[in-house]
Order: C-alpha cells, then sequence, then structure tokens
C-alpha cells in the first residue's frame, strides 16, 4: 500500500491519538478492553465478576428509593417480580449470549451477523444510540448520586448545599482527567470496592430486619396499610406489574457482564474458536452476581420501605437517592454513615469508568470499521473528550437529579436487553431448539412490553435516545461522506496466477483494462480491447489484462482484497476482485503493483453515461457509478506525488 509523507506530529497531536498503531488490522480498534488479557490468560472469574459488580452492584445506592418513589408501600411485592424477571428472563438470556458472542461483542455483534448491507448498518447505530445512552446515563446518573450522597452527608450538608450540579460536573471531568491520562481497569480495586461496598450492605441490611423485627408494629403497620390501599393479593400484583417498568434500573449490568468476558480465565484447554471454559465460567459469573444482587434488592426494599417516611423519598428528602445511606446515618451513627457514603461515592465514580470504558470499547468496534467515524474516533483520548462533554450537557439538561436520570438510562437498558432476548430467540430457533425458542419469545414479549411502557410513562428516555440516534447517524454518514475517497483497502494479496500475469507485464508497460462482467464470452472482451484500442489511439500490438470487480456488500468500509488470476478463451487474462467498491479496490490494485514491480501501471476506462450527481450517489450507496474519476481522486489522495502515481486513462 502506498505511504505518504507526512511533517512530523506535534507532541500534543502524537499524544491524543496514542494507539492508531492498530487501524487497519482485521478486527483491530484501541481501547480499553481491545487486548484485555494475553491468548488464555485472564482472571478468575469472581474477580472479573466485581468488575461487573461496580456497575450492577452500584445500583444499590439508588435503586431502593427509586422503588419506593415508583411503587410506594408496594416496593417490596415490585422489587420481587422485578427478581422474578431478572432470574427468570434476563439471566437465561444473557447466559445464551455468553455462549454465542464468547468475545464480548454481545448482541449488538450477534443481530448484526442477522442483516446485511445498508439496513443492517442503520439498525447496528440504532442500537449503538440506545447503547450510548444506557453508559453516558450511567456516567451522569451515577456521578449525580455520588455527589448527592456528598451532599446530604450531615457533616457536609451545609457547606456543599446547592452545590450538587458542580460537585456532578467536577465528577465527570474527573473521570475524563482519569481517562486521558491512561485508564488500564484494575480489577482489584474493582474487587476491594465491591468487597468493602457489599460489606458495609449487610450491616445496613442485617441492622434495618434487626430494627424492623424488633419493632413489630411496623410490619403490621405496613400490612395493614397496603391491605387497605389495595385490598388483595391478587390486585397488589396486578399493580406491581404496572409499577414495574418504573423499577427496570434493577436490570442494569448484564451487558456489562458480558462485555468482560476477554477478561475471564477458562480452562487451560480454551482456544479463541472455542473458549468452553470461558464461557461455563462467565454463566457463573453472570448467574453469581445475578443472585446477590436479588438478595440485596428484595431485603434493601423491604428495609427501606418499613423504615423511612415516605416524605423523605420524594424530591428535596433526607432519602432521596440515597435510601440505604438515610438508614446507615440514622441506625448506625455519623461515623459509620460517612464511611458507607465514602464507599458507595467510590463505587458509584467506578461505575461511571466502567460505563466510559464500555462506551471506548463499543463505538471503536463499529463506526471506524463502516467508514463512519474520522481516523482519530480509534483513539482514546479524542473520544473521552467527546464523551465527557456529552457529560456536561446531559448533566446540565437534568440539573444533576437522579430521577430525572432514570426514565432515560431505564430506557438504554431495556431496548439492549430486548434486542439480546430477541437475538437469542432467533439463534434457538436457527438452532431448532424449540423450549428455548418459545422461552426466549416470552422473555422478549416481557421485556417489550416493559420497554414500551417505560417509554409511554417516561418518554424523556426515548427522546434522549432518539437525539442520540440521529446525532451517531448524521455523524456517521458525513463521515463516510468525508472518507469517500480513501484508500480503504487494508491489505492487497495475489493469488499464483495473478502474481505470474503481474511478472509477466512487469518486463514492458503495464496495461490493465476495467471491465464490468457481463456475459464473459468471447465477444465481449474482444470488443472491449478494440473499443480501448480506438478510444486511445493504441497499436495493436499492445496486450492488455482484464480487471474485474464483483461488489458484495457495499455497506462495508475497511476490508482485505484477495486478486485471482484466470485465462479465459485460452488467449485473455483476467484479473477477479471481490469488494465493496469499484474504484477502491482498483485502485489498491494499481498501487499493489506499482510497489511490487516498482514501475508505473496504466489502467483504461471508458466514460460512465448519465448524471454525475446520480452516478456518485451510486458510488457512496452501492460502490459502484462513475468509476474512471472516482479512482483517479482514490489514487490522487493515497499518492501525492504525481511521478510515482498510476496513470488512468479514459476514452
Amino acid at each position: 500500500m502506498a505511504t505518504t509523507e507526512h511533517p512530523p506530529p506535534s507532541r500534543l497531536r502524537t499524544w491524543m491519538l496514542e494507539g492508531l498503531s492498530d487501524m487497519g488490522k482485521q478486527g483491530g480498534h484501541t481501547g480499553p478492553h481491545a487486548q484485555p488479557e494475553p491468548p488464555h490468560k485472564g482472571q478468575r472469574w469472581w474477580r472479573v465478576m466485581c468488575l461487573t459488580g461496580v456497575d450492577y452492584f452500584s445500583t444499590l445506592g439508588y435503586q431502593p428509593g427509586i422503588a419506593a418513589l415508583a411503587a410506594g408501600l408496594l416496593s417490596p411485592v415490585a422489587t420481587i417480580v422485578l427478581v422474578i424477571v431478572t432470574l427468570a428472563g434476563a439471566l437465561p438470556v444473557y447466559r445464551r449470549v455468553a455462549e454465542e458472542s464468547p468475545h464480548g461483542e454481545g448482541s449488538i455483534a450477534m443481530l448484526e451477523r442477522l442483516l446485511t448491507f445498508w439496513k443492517g448498518k442503520l439498525f447496528v447505530l440504532t442500537l449503538l444510540g440506545f447503547a450510548a445512552t444506557d453508559f453516558l446515563i450511567t456516567i451522569t446518573l451515577s456521578a449525580a448520586d455520588a455527589s448527592t450522597h456528598l451532599v446530604e452527608n450531615p457533616h457536609l450538608t451545609s457547606t456543599l448545599h446547592d452545590k450538587q450540579m458542580l460537585i456532578t460536573l467536577i465528577l465527570v471531568a474527573l473521570l475524563g482527567a482519569v481517562f486521558l491520562k491512561g485508564f488500564l481497569e484494575a480489577i482489584g480495586v474493582a474487587v476491594a470496592l465491591v468487597a468493602v461496598y457489599l460489606a458495609l450492605n449487610v450491616v445496613v441490611v442485617i441492622v434495618g430486619v434487626w430494627h424492623v423485627a424488633t419493632a413489630g408494629h411496623v410490619i403490621t403497620d405496613w400490612s395493614t396499610a397496603l391491605t387497605a390501599e389495595h385490598g388483595n393479593v391478587f390486585a397488589m400484583v396486578g399493580v406491581a406489574l404496572l409499577v414495574f417498568p418504573k423499577l427496570a434500573l434493577g436490570l442494569s449490568g448484564f451487558e456489562t457482564g458480558v462485555a468482560v468476558m476477554p477478561h475471564v480465565q477458562g480452562d487451560d484447554g480454551d482456544t479463541e474458536e472455542d473458549p468452553r471454559g470461558r464461557i461455563r465460567d462467565t454463566k457463573k459469573l453472570l448467574t453469581a452476581a445475578a443472585l446477590i444482587m436479588s438478595v440485596f434488592l428484595i431485603a434493601t426494599s423491604f428495609i427501606t420501605t418499613l423504615l423511612i417516611p415516605e416524605k423523605e423519598f420524594e424530591s428535596g428528602g433526607q432519602a432521596n437517592g440515597r435510601a440505604l445511606a438515610f438508614l446507615a446515618h440514622e441506625y448506625l451513627g455519623g461515623a459509620f454513615g460517612t464511611v458507607y457514603d465514602v464507599s458507595t461515592i467510590a463505587i458509584l465514580w467506578f461505575a461511571g469508568a466502567s460505563a466510559m470504558a464500555g462506551l471506548l470499547n463499543l463505538m471503536p468496534r463499529y463506526l471506524p470499521r463502516y467508514g463512519m467515524a474520522p481516523h482519530w474516533a480509534r483513539a482514546v483520548r479524542p473520544m473521552v473528550i467527546v464523551f465527557t462533554l456529552v457529560g456536561f450537557l446531559v448533566t446540565w439538561i437534568f440539573d444533576a437529579d437522579v430521577d430525572a436520570q432514570g426514565g432515560a438510562y431505564a430506557t438504554g437498558v431495556l431496548v439492549l436487553m430486548s434486542s439480546a432476548a430477541i437475538a437469542v430467540t432467533i439463534a434457538a430457533r436457527r438452532a431448532q431448539q424449540r423450549g428455548w425458542t418459545i422461552g426466549f419469545a416470552v422473555v422478549s414479549a416481557v421485556l417489550l412490553y416493559v420497554t414500551v411502557a417505560n417509554v409511554v410513562e417516561r418518554p424523556d428516555g426515548v427522546k434522549i435516545g432518539a437525539c442520540f440516534i440521529a446525532g451517531i447517524i448524521l455523524i456517521s454518514l458525513l463521515s463516510r461522506l468525508a472518507r469517500a475517497f480513501e484508500l480503504r483497502v487494508t491489505s492487497v494479496t495475489l493469488d499464483d496466477m495473478a502474481e505470474r500475469f503481474v511478472r509477466d507485464m512487469a518486463s514492458r508497460k503495464m496495461r490493465f483494462i476495467a471491465n464490468e462482467p457481463d456475459q464473459r464470452d468471447k465477444a465481449e472482451y474482444r470488443d472491449k480491447i478494440e473499443q480501448i484500442r480506438a478510444d486511445n489511439d493504441m497499436p495493436e500490438q499492445e496486450d492488455f489484462v482484464f480487471v474485474e470487480v464483483t461488489v458484495t456488500d457495499p455497506s462495508e468500509f475497511e476490508a482485505s482484497l484477495t486478486v485471482r488470476g484466470e485465462v479465459l478463451h485460452n488467449r485473455y487474462r483476467v484479473l477477479t476482485l471481490e469488494s465493496s467498491s469499484v474504484p477502491n479496490a482498483l485502485a489498491a490494485l494499481l498501487l499493489h503493483v506499482r510497489d511490487a514491480t516498482n514501475c508505473t501501471p496504466h489502467m483504461y476506462f471508458e466514460w460512465t453515461e448519465g448524471n454525475p450527481f446520480a452516478n456518485f450517489l451510486r458510488f457512496f450507496l452501492f460502490g459502484q457509478g462513475e468509476v474512471a474519476p472516482v479512482t483517479r481522486e482514490v489514487l490522487r489522495e493515497a499518492e501525492p506525488d504525481r511521478a510515482r502515481r498510476p496513470r488512468v486513462h479514459t476514452g
């Protein structure tokens, strides 16, 4: 491939774009998850579970308060419904995702394989929009809740009153600064944070249950009020099902659990093609995390509903966004409460770090490969700046309010979980597993109902998601348009026959004819040669090699190129290629031949009939169109030295 001489980049540019050396490699992308562990190495599954847990378990910081606001006295019953959906629905779905996508690609990659061409790209971009909503709101919501714990601490509330917006912005900026410096996911730090946080929550739960048990009137008062408000058990369950979508934040964390799969150690006999041990241990990770979280969700919703006055959950109340911290201060004193606040702030902040790492892993996996992001989108630091600025904007829009961001967060989580359920339903159907197909279809229906209900109840979530989707699609298409004339072939490989053609031509003028394959009969090639000779006034003794490109998926951007040679009708030498774009493939072949032979190749075209703008759209969308001038433009951008540039002739 041609290389272009550039002035030495500045130190700032070098620092910002560090990590771009993987560009163009098959599947290469940068980011914290790019190369998590050497092959077949890694960490024990329970340690990696803690990496997932900083996102999943940290929701205990705000989930009980959100459940109490949504369901009131029914919070424990509604939480039990949430746990049933978690264990009977989300957990089996993501255990199957781990089987189908053992390298951490997740459900988006599963669905990407089902759709081709532009409809597949647009579908993936839509899911990326909701994924961006999920991860970015995780960052801003976690930072907002961390600032809530800080501001509401009895020792600091007078000093930090009305400073929640500023503190949240500082936490988001601090997160961005850590990633700019160079963030490596420290599983050891995650283990320590999760261990301390869960241990403190165990203490709070035990003390809360003890207070409920010793004050017998608490349970009596709650059950009496519940019966008076809802009548009977069936009415309670019905209402719990109706408010369940508002509790959907408790389902977060499964997508992260799959994303961290490459960190799981597995067995010594695992291979990249068949990582059975990694899949088995990831299932253990997902199951253990779901069981631990389910126990905590039920216990915490029970004690917070019975022990905290309802008014304290409301906006401005001392338990708003920090129900368990309220109990820690109330029953265990200011010292323990402050320790609990510090632990909660730490794990919430680290949950934002996990979400940022997820974004940096997800976006470079798709957008640059689609040609729908600039080159620098593969580098970590420029993307960190972009995501941090978007985090500032989201924080400002929601006024750093935890409750206000709940709808947008739940929408992102539910859309991703629904897509995962649909993906595994299709996978089970293709595997002719009737029982699993029916089961996953039921889970898909439940999650789709919850998603729609959440959108109807809190449309701000889908509005934010739609903004992300629209922004991603617009920027992606503009980027694809700006990069249309790039030499986007990562490598060129010639088979033995093609190599022989090139070596033979290297001893004289190297002349190629770009031919659109039609009947491929003797008359087609004979007439094409006569036309090229007449158009370019060339003598008959000149010989040619035909080049024919078959367009595969025009929506793809970067790919390798394999060139095959054949002799047709015992006379005509033909090179055949498959590519997403005819002009880019031809330009890549010419540059490869030039570099391999040190000779300047010539390629001959005929003008394409039709409107130039319509032909450009055909090239942009379908990889064809006005081939000659576009090939020349690709060559011009790839090789600025006119003396070394392959020649393009059009008649």
